[in-house]
Formats: structure tokens, C-alpha cells, sequence
């Protein structure tokens, strides 16, 4: 919802009787008899996220959507990101613990306005976390909000504008500020436990929370224990087969042992009876397979079920504590303290099971058993060997913050401080198995030569074809894989004095100030596993340490001034300075509000603001790596064998070299936001409001993926769907000189991708504009009192430029949106004597089809939860969320047969949740 006078009143924290999260839903809704006890100008003043001067009225120039703690208790969410990722104003997509094998999938982000989670300032009780140690999509940094719990919440406000004359870098598409809770009366114990309907992903999850109140000493403190198994791609029906149901003709079984000629791309065919040795694997579903793609003839052994045992949802162990404490010295000080820490076991599994193959290292090699050329291809399944135990990608996510200070007033006066220092630690340890470089051996023997062909020189092996064809045990695996295991660490420290207060009474109102000044320092550091650059696995190149620290010095002053009694101008102004690797640089940024409020129960609004981002620390400061890609497309070479994208075999491990840039400078950005506040009673409200926000000097560091997209588009000299592509564009040379490709006339895989360079550069443009929209309606009596709300986001253009002068690229099209167009949620809630209800429905707009042909449907999913409070103690709640057990299908792209990037297929789930509390409820 909104943020405004007739639907939320938050006043100065007051420990409240049992449950925090119903307190809350009695304070965000109120009746027409409320209202009559409790004007609005009754308010106590309050500080509302994008500014920092307490204010009564709680509209202000520019829109804030609040989520409160009854709403993510009866939408059944687990965690800050799920409340916030269904915001309407989220229409990014972005990857996370729920959508298969991801870059990081231990760790979940948001995109306010499709700009990108490094674009959306992320703060708890005002103040900066640490980042997620391990970049995004291996480009930008941002914060994980999967490791804060429910419980902690109070409330999260949203704002839709750039912020960054308030809070510094970052705060461009908005702010997520997340509210703890301050304060609680007894003891509270909630379990909840519930699961899918299609098997899988079953959960668990326990919350203690205790009030504290000793003399002039009060606070909270809770403990969340939670447990989720893994949701597997094996454990729907959609995603079980490979080729059930697949549109493409050349769609084949995938490949668990294979020998292919590297000359004319098909496949040799198996001894007879190979793949019966091997039929017990992957739930007896290996045989012997015949290819569909007429580019790779021929047979080999394969399963329909090769990706069963991959990761739709990761599994979990999370134990999150948090506390928050405050003692009054005297009337006008007080000392406060809040803890918030996580400790997180993620178990996700490959999207495919681990494969070796001699196109990794060895290369196409001559066997002089069979006088010919060829490339072997084994994959390990997850019933030989060491079972899943070789899939499994472990997380070990460790985090902590923490905030003390002081706050009170000037003696008598009228003026208020803060003094702050929080810091925030984050390390992430992950553990995987890799090859030894005694694979190749193991598989093929020793090398016993060299043979030219056609006057290249291949090396000679005579392997057994018994260890293809033969089912590992466990003794086999562990002599050629290990574990390796890479730890990451970030932090930030940040110091702080807020002051406020009036420095002069105008004739309409005080002139009322703010002032901030801030230290803080920031760094981060990534270390490989040693025994990468010991040549001890099998298919790496050298990875060195990425470390980075910097330091900045901020200073701020806000106003807000009552020009007439129904006029507010507001404006804020700020410096922040950075220095880091021997560089300093400095960035201004202002903001200017407007509210007119004509007659009551109307305001116009409006706001313009400068914001700015300090470059990413991963693109200042990464070692060069050479590494590659696994399972990356050439999307050259499948329009020139005319296969669709999503079903295209040629997938290959792609060579990249990547470093850093430490002479990057900040990204620029204006937004303005103006609109419309409508409360024609004091149960109804709504709001319009429009915005808009331009990026300039952006940093662009494509991935491989998207390199080879705008490779293949340049050669072609259009898009997929048809769109013409100038080859001779900055951005066609650009691309086309990073992504290096083997002579059209090689021996062996002519004209197949050989390496990518990637590293950031200033250079991109970006801009978009939409509108928000918003209702409120409370009503009702006799038959229990109902709250309904509508939030409605639509994106009117999205353009990006990524050098100047090229032509300018709609993210809004068919062949490059990546963005829910329209985001739709309402929420109608419903309570009466010990009965309560909600049921929420969340639409998503339009999305281009898998195969970018067309776009798919608007997908529309509903949410419901029923309570019932037993006694004073005691309640008990059913969710069921999905409860048309809908699934996304899109068969255009092939397996996994819907857009995994964008939603999941849990399907139908389900909870039951039970609250006892001890000691008096009011």
C-alpha cells in the first residue's frame, strides 16, 4: 500500500501488547469510529524514508509504499525479498535461490524500475549493510535480502525516487528501508510448517520472540530457525523429460556417454551393449539414443531425465537472530543498540550434472585404437560415484550488523541529534566439486604421441573403452574430483550525526532543518580456492585474489518550508567524496519537493532529484581471470544451422578473460516524480503518480551470454526476430572485437568461439519512465471490517544506449525486454470477532516468449490465508499460496518448458501456522 494520512500512522515507538504483527494491522486500518477518536492532526511527528525531518503529515512530495509486518504474516512471506520482490514498483527480473543454478544462488535481489539491483539503496533502521561478497550475475554489487527473517520486520517502506541527496551513493530506482522491530510485551512462540502439493520443497520454521522491559531498559530480542528441502526439476512433471513435449523436431535426448568426430560433428556409434552397462544410471533412464539434430547424426548413450536432479529451488538451514535494546539516561537521551545476525547452509545443485569431456583441455585427439579423430563426452550421474553429493553447490552464509548510538534532544529545545556507528560483515565460503587434472588420464590413459592431420598435430591416445561405458564407484570419483572451496567477505563501517530541528517560525509554519555528516569505509575480498593455480584441477585457469577498500566522507543539509498554509517546498542537498587504488572522487546532488494541498483531501505533488552510484567494487577492483563459461550457446553458430535458441546444441564451456577497471568514474542520474493524492473521506484514498529517471555515464560490462547475443545479431545483421543490425555500429565493433573466433577454414571447429574479452567501461545511457497507482478503501461494521488495497505499476518506455551515437535499444521490445511491463497486486482483508482472512493477487504483465517469436500472456497468480484466534494466547492460520496451481508453460525455448529466469514452478503451496503467546494480550 501507499503510504498516507487515512491508511497508516506510525508515531513514536510504544511497546505494545502481544503480537507485534496484529498490533500493526489494528494501527493500518481504521473505521470510520476510529477516525472520529483519532484525527489525523492528533499525529505525532514521525521520519518517513526519503527524508530525515519528522513531519505530521505523512504524505509527502514524492510516493512511499510500506509494507507492514500483518501484511508479509498473512502473504505467507519467508523473508524480506519475498515481500519486497512483489512490490508493484519491482518490475526487474532478476535470479535467486528460487530459480534453478544461478551465479548466486545463495543470495536474492530486487530491480526497482528494471534498472538493476546495484540501482536500489538497501538500508535497515536507515542505515547501509553489507553488500552480497560475490557479484551478481558476476558483474554488480548489491544486498542479499534473503538472509533477513520475517520475524525482525516491522514494517518496509519503498520509495519511488532517486535519494541520494539523503543517502548518498546508490539510491537512483529508490530505497528499500527496512524497519526492526523496537519493542514487544512478553513472550511469543510461532511454528509453522507446510510444503508443495507436487512434492518437494518442504519447510519448517520456528520463531521465539521475547519482550524486554527492566527499569529504563526495553527492547526485543528473537531467534527464526528454518529448514527447506530442495525443490528439484525432477519433482514436476513439466520439467521431468527433456523431450516430452518438445516443439523443436531436432530436440534429442542429452548426452551421458559419447563419442563424436570433431571433423563432421556427428556422433561414432557405441559398441554394442556400451549402454547397457550404464542403464541402472539416472533412475534406469540411460540407453542407447539416436540424435534429431541432422548437423550431429548418429548414436550414442543418453537420458531423458539428465536433469532431474538439478535445483528449482535451493535447499536451506538458517538460524537468524536479532535484538534491539534501548535505556533512557533522561528525559532528553537515550542509548540504543540493534543486532541482526544470520548463519545459512544453501545447498543448490548444478543445472546439469558434472561432465567431463576431452573439448575442455585435451582437445580433439587421435585414437590409435580406431585410426580416427574424436572427442569423448562422459557425464556422472547421481546414482554412481559419490551419489548427489557431487552435484551439490554448499553455502555457508555467515552475516551480522551492528548499530549503536545515541539519541534524544538539545536540553528543552526543540531540536533533535543522532549519533550513530553501524557496521555490517558479510562471508560467504562456497564448496563445490571439481575434476582433478587426473581425469583426462583416467579416462583416455596415457599420451603416446602425436599425429598431424591435414598439418595439424593432435595428441595420440589408446584408451580403454571400458571406462566410458562402465558406471563409477565411489573409489573412482574421489581419485578424479575433489572439493574446492572459495570464501568472500565484505564489510562496510559507516559513523553518522543527524541533527534536526526549526531555525525559523514563518508565517504558515517553522522552517525546519536537517543536517548529516558521515565517515565510513567499505571493502571486500574474494579468494579462490590456492590449488586452482596449482594445476591441481582439471578445466581452470588462474584466479587470483580480488580485493578492494574505500573510504568516503559525506556532508548533507535538508529543508522543508511551509511557503502557505497549503504549500510545501522541501529540498536537500549533499557531497560525497570516495578514494580508493590512489584515486578520489567527488559527487554533488540535490532534490527539490513540492506538495499543494488546495482543499482538503487533496494534494498535488511533485519532485525532482540528481542522484549518482559509485562504481561497483567489482569492477574497480578485479584481478584479470582467465576462466570460461560453462554451457554457454553460440548463438552465431545456431542461426547458421537454423536452430532456435532454446533448444540449440551448440552449447560449449566458453574461454573468457575479465579484469577490472580502477579508473571508472560515479554514474549520474536525474528522476522527477509528479502526481496526485485523492482522500475523499478519511476511509478512501487513492494516488496517481508518474515518474521518470535517466542514467548517464552508466557502467557497462556485458556477460558472455549477452556478448555472444549481440555477436550473433552483428554477424547476422539483424535481430532474431528480424529487427536490421548495423555491423558497422560502435556497439556491433565493440562486440565483435571481444568475441574471438577460430579461422572459418580450422581443421577442427571452424569458426567456433575461441575466447571473450570482458571488462567495464563509462559508456552507457539508460532512462525510463511509468506510473504507480494506488487505492485505499476501508469499510464495514456488523459483518466485520474489510480493507481493500490496489497497487498498479506500468512502465511506459525503457531505452538503453550502450555507446553514444548508437542507435538506441527499446528494453521494451520483443527482442530485448527483460522486465514485467505491468505489475497488478490487490489484497482484501477481512476481520470480525476471532475470525480474520486475506486473499491477494498479484498479476504480472506481458513478457517476450522464450523464442522472442511473440509474448506470452499476462500470468495472474492468487494468495489467500484464514486465522483464528483461539483465546488471548493462542492462533492458528492456514496459507495457501497459487491456489489455481498455475505453472508459467512456455515450450518455445524447450526444457526446462517455462521462462526459469523469471518465475518458478513450485506450484501450489501451503502452510499451516500456530502462535501462543505468554502473558496478557490487551
Amino acid at each position: 500500500m501507499t503510504l498516507s494520512a487515512s491508511a497508516w500512522a506510525q508515531t513514536n515507538p510504544q511497546p505494545v501488547s502481544g503480537n507485534a504483527s496484529e498490533a500493526q494491522t489494528q494501527s493500518s486500518t481504521t473505521t470510520s469510529a476510529d477516525a472520529e477518536k483519532k484525527p489525523v492532526k492528533q499525529l505525532e511527528q514521525v521520519v518517513v524514508t526519503g527524508s530525515r525531518i519528522p513531519r505530521s503529515d505523512l504524505e509527502g512530495p514524492s510516493p512511499v509504499t510500506v509494507i507492514t509486518a500483518a501484511d508479509i504474516d498473512a502473504r505467507g512471506y519467508r523473508n524480506a525479498y519475498d515481500a519486497i520482490s512483489q512490490a508493484t514498483q519491482n518490475t526487474g527480473i532478476t535470479t535467486g535461490q528460487d530459480f534453478g543454478s544461478t551465479f548466486t544462488p545463495a543470495a536474492s535481489f530486487v530491480s526497482l524500475r528494471g534498472l538493476g539491483p546495484n540501482h536500489t539503496l538497501v538500508l535497515v533502521n536507515g542505515h547501509r549493510l553489507a553488500e552480497y561478497p560475490v557479484a551478481y550475475n558476476g558483474e554488480v554489487n548489491a544486498v542479499n535480502l534473503a538472509n533477513i527473517p520475517s520475524e525482525s520486520i516491522e514494517r518496509i517502506e519503498i520509495t519511488d525516487a532517486g535519494a541520494s541527496a539523503i543517502y548518498g551513493s546508490d539510491a537512483i530506482a529508490g530505497v528499500v528501508n527496512i524497519i526492526l522491530k523496537q519493542h514487544y510485551d512478553g513472550t511469543d512462540i510461532n511454528v509453522r510448517a507446510g510444503g508443495t502439493q507436487g512434492g518437494g520443497g518442504e519447510n519448517q520454521r520456528l520463531q521465539l520472540t521475547q519482550g524486554i522491559s527492566a527499569g529504563n531498559l526495553t527492547g526485543i530480542a528473537g531467534l527464526e530457525l528454518n529448514h527447506v528441502q530442495p525443490l528439484m526439476f525432477g519433482d514436476r512433471n513439466l520439467s521431468a523429460s527433456y523431450t516430452r513435449g518438445a516443439i523443436d523436431p531436432t530436440t534429442s535426448v542429452p548426452s551421458v556417454a559419447s563419442i563424436r568426430d570433431p571433423i563432421g560433428g556427428g556422433y561414432f556409434s557405441p559398441p554394442n551393449g556400451a549402454c547397457s552397462a550404464l542403464s541402472g544410471l539416472m533412475g534406469g533412464s540411460v540407453g542407447l539414443a539416436t540424435s534429431n539434430d541432422p548437423n550431429r547424426p548418429g548414436t550414442y548413450c543418453g537420458s531423458d531425465r539428465y536433469y532431474n536432479d538439478g535445483t528449482i529451488g535451493a535447499g536451506k538451514r538458517q538460524a537468524s537472530a536479532f535484538a534491539s535494546l534501548h535505556y533512557a539516561l533522561n528525559d532528553h537521551t537515550s542509548l540504543y543498540g540493534d543486532f541482526l545476525a544470520d548463519d545459512t547452509k544453501v545447498t543448490s545443485t548444478l543445472i546439469g550434472p558434472p561432465s567431463w569431456g576431452t573439448s575442455t583441455v585435451v582437445g580433439p585427439f587421435w585414437d590409435a585404437n580406431t585410426q580416427q579423430l574424436e572427442n569423448w563426452q562422459r557425464t556422472i550421474a547421481p546414482d554412481e560415484g559419490i551419489g548427489l553429493s557431487a552435484y551439490n553447490r554448499i553455502y555457508l552464509e555467515r552475516s551480522w550488523t551492528a548499530s549503536v548510538g545515541a539519541k534524544g534532544n538539545f536540553g528543552d529545545s526543540r531540536w533533535q541529534y543522532d549519533a550513530n556507528f553501524t557496521t555490517s560483515h558479510y562471508s560467504s565460503e562456497q564448496t563445490r566439486y571439481r575434476f582433478l587434472t587426473d581425469a583426462d588420464s583416467f579416462f583416455l590413459g596415457p599420451q603416446i604421441g602425436t599425429q598431424n592431420v591435414q598439418g595439424t598435430p593432435f595428441p595420440i591416445y589408446a584408451p580403454n573403452l571400458s571406462r566410458l561405458y562402465s558406471p563409477l564407484s565411489g573409489q573412482d570419483y574421489d581419485s578424479i574430483a575433489a572439493r574446492s572451496t572459495s570464501k568472500n567477505t565484505s564489510w562496510t563501517e559507516t559513523a553518522s550525526l543527524v541533527v534536526n530541528g526549526p531555525v525559523l517560525e514563518l508565517p504558515h509554519g517553522d522552517l525546519n532543518i536537517a543536517a548529516v555528516a558521515e565517515l565510513g569505509d567499505q571493502g571486500f575480498r574474494n579468494t579462490p580456492d590456492a590449488r586452482i593455480n596449482q594445476g591441481y584441477f582439471w578445466g581452470t585457469s588462474s584466479a587470483d585474489d580480488s580485493r578492494g577498500t574505500r573510504r568516503n566522507q559525506a556532508v548533507g543539509v535538508e529543508f522543508n518550508a511551509p511557503i502557505l498554509s497549503s504549500l510545501i517546498l522541501s529540498g536537500a542537498a549533499r557531497y560525497d567524496r570516495f578514494n580508493f587504488a590512489g584515486n578520489s572522487i567527488g559527487k554533488a546532488t540535490y532534490n527539490l519537493g513540492l506538495e499543494y494541498r488546495p482543499i482538503d483531501g487533496l494534494l498535488l505533488r511533485g519532485s525532482y532529484a540528481t542522484s549518482f552510484r559509485a562504481p561497483d567494487m567489482n569492477y574497480i577492483f578485479s584481478t584479470q581471470t582467465l576462466g570460461y563459461e560453462p554451457g554457454q550457446t553460440d548463438y552465431y553458430l545456431c542461426r547458421q544451422s537454423n536452430q532456435p535458441y532454446g533448444s540449440c546444441d551448440q552449447v560449449f564451456n566458453i574461454n573468457y578473460s575479465q579484469s577490472g577497471n580502477r579508473n571508472l568514474k560515479p554514474e549520474q542520474a536525474r528522476s522527477f516524480t509528479y502526481g496526485v493524492v485523492w482522500s475523499p473521506t478519511r476511509n478512501i484514498d487513492f494516488s496517481v503518480d508518474y515518474y521518470h529517471i535517466a542514467i548517464t555515464n552508466e557502467v557497462t560490462d556485458l556477460s558472455v551470454d549477452q556478448l555472444l547475443r549481440t555477436d550473433a545479431d552483428c554477424l547476422e545483421g539483424k535481430t532474431l526476430s528480424g529487427t536490421p543490425v548495423d555491423p558497422q555500429s560502435t556497439l556491433c565493433r565493440d562486440a565483435i572485437s571481444r568475441v574471438h573466433r577460430n579461422p572459418s577454414n580450422a581443421v577442427v571447429n571452424p569458426g567456433y568461439v575461441s575466447m571473450v574479452d570482458i571488462n567495464p567501461i563509462n559508456a552507457a545511457n539508460e532512462h525510463t519512465s511509468g506510473m504507480d497507482a494506488t487505492a485505499n478503501i476501508r469499510w464495514g461494521e456488523r459483518y466485520g471490517h474489510y480493507d481493500f488495497k490496489l497497487d498498479y505499476t506500468t512502465v511506459f518506455n525503457h531505452k538503453y544506449e550502450q555507446f553514444a551515437g548508437d542507435p538506441i535499444q527499446d528494453d521494451l521490445s520483443l527482442a530485448y525486454q527483460n522486465e514485467w511491463r505491468s505489475k497488478v497486486s490487490g489484497t482484501l482483508s477481512w476481520r470480525l470477532d476471532s475470525w480474520s482472512a486475506t486473499i491477494n493477487g498479484i498479476r504480472y504483465g506481458r513478457i517476450p516468449l522464450l523464442d522472442q517469436s511473440a509474448y506470452r500472456s499476462p500470468y495472474v497468480l492468487f494468495n489467500t490465508s484464514v486465522g483464528y484466534q483461539f483465546n488471548t494466547q493462542t492462533s492458528v492460520s492456514l496459507i495457501v499460496n497459487n491456489i489455481a496451481n498455475r505453472f508459467p508453460v512456455d515450450r518455445t525455448g524447450g526444457w526446462p518448458n517455462y521462462p526459469s529466469s523469471t518465475y518458478d514452478i513450485y506450484g501450489r503451496q501451503w502452510w499451516i501456522e500456530l502462535d501462543y503467546h505468554f502473558g496478557k494480550k490487551s
